[in-house]
C-alpha cells in the first residue's frame, strides 16, 4: 500500500514517530534502534510495512531495507505478531538475527522482550534457509562468511555463551572468524578478538 514515506519528524513517541507529508500526519510504529536515528523536525524518509490484523490496522515504519526485510520475515514465523518481531529489532540488527539464525544461536536474543529459549529456537528453526534472501550487500557478505563451518562456529559461540558472554555479541565476532581446523583455534580467536573490544 505504501513504499515509503518522506517527509519532516513532527513527533517521537516511545516507540511510534509522526511523520508529516504534504499537510498529513503519518503515525509509524518503529523499532527501537529507528527511533534512535530520527531527530525531530528533521527530514526523514522511512520505508513502510501496512499490516491488518483482526483486531487493528497499523503501518511501521523502518530505517533501512534489511530491517523491514527481517520484519517481514520475522512476522511469518509462527506465534510472531508485529510486536515481538519489533521488539527482536529494537535490540537485535537484522545482521544479529541472520547470524543467530546461520549459526543456530538461540542465545542471540536472550534480550528481547517477551521472547524465551523456546520461541528463539522457533524462530531459528522457521527461518533456516530465508535469512538470505532479499538482503543488502554487506549482509551478503557477513551471512556468506558465516555459512562457513557453521557447526563449528554454533559450537564456538555456546561455549562463549557458557562463559557469561553475550550472545549477540559473540554471534557476530564468531561470524567473521576464518575457518579453523579445530574448534578449539576459533574458540581462541574469539576470546582474542572479545578481549579487544572491551
Amino acid at each position: 500500500m505504501y513504499a515509503h514515506i518522506r517527509g519532516i519528524v513532527d513527533t517521537i513517541g516511545i516507540d511510534r514517530a509522526v511523520i508529516e507529508a504534504n499537510g498529513v500526519g503519518y503515525e509509524l510504529i518503529c523499532s527501537k534502534k529507528t527511533l534512535a536515528m530520527l531527530q525531530q523536525g528533521s527530514q526523514a524518509k522511512l520505508l513502510t510495512h501496512f499490516h491488518m490484523a483482526q483486531d487493528a490496522i497499523a503501518l511501521y515504519g523502518f530505517i533501512s531495507e534489511d530491517e523491514r526485510m527481517m520484519f517481514r520475515k520475522l512476522i511469518n514465523v509462527s506465534r510472531i505478531g508485529p510486536k515481538v518481531a519489533l521488539s527482536v529489532l529494537s535490540v537485535m540488527t537484522a545482521e544479529d538475527v541472520a547470524l543467530a539464525v546461520l549459526t543456530d544461536n538461540p542465545a542471540a536474543f536472550d534480550h528481547v522482550a517477551g521472547m524465551g529459549r523456546k520461541t528463539a529456537a522457533r524462530v531459528i528453526l522457521e527461518l533456516k534457509g530465508k535469512v538470505d534472501t532479499g538482503i543488502s550487500p554487506q549482509l551478503t557478505a557477513t551471512v556468506e562468511s558465516a555459512r562457513i563451518a557453521p557447526e563449528m562456529r554454533a559450537e564456538v559461540i555456546a561455549a562463549l555463551v557458557s562463559l557469561g558472554y553475550d550472545g549477540a555479541a559473540a554471534g557476530r565476532i564468531v561470524a567473521v572468524l576464518p575457518e579453523c581446523e579445530r574448534t578449539e583455534d576459533m574458540l581462541k580467536l574469539a576470546l582474542k578478538e572479545l578481549a579487544r573490544k572491551i
